[in-house]
């Protein structure tokens, strides 16, 4: 975690209230060592970018490791659904993939 790079990306989400990949980026940046706070900023994504495709992947990501896997489930599939609306075949490739892992972990 970068203290330097958190103090920009704040700065920026408050001259950009409306971009969502600030806030994305400063979830990113608290996603390995403040696993919380990571959590904190994917919530705000989904809640005020709803159609901030990025978002899912990771977000369903961190869940899974917190061990809310019903969460998690839930993102993969608002994601997958998400990225079929946007017609983003790529993503929904890599959602689907990382979904059928997190499903197959469950065994």
């Amino acid at each position: 975690m970068n203290n330097q790079r958190i103090q920009l990306l704040l700065s920026y989400i408050q001259e950009e209230p409306d971009e969502p990949f600030n806030v994305y980026a400063l979830a990113m940046e608290y996603l390995d060592s403040q696993p919380a706070q990571a959590q904190h900023y994917f919530e705000m994504l989904l809640e005020r970018f709803p159609h901030y495709l990025p978002t899912y992947y990771h977000a369903a990501a961190l869940y899974a490791e917190l061990e809310n896997r019903p969460r998690a489930a839930l993102l993969y599939e608002q994601g997958i659904a998400l990225a079929r609306s946007q017609q983003n075949q790529k993503a929904i490739d890599e959602l689907s993939r990382a979904f059928r892992t997190f499903q197959e972990d469950d065994w």
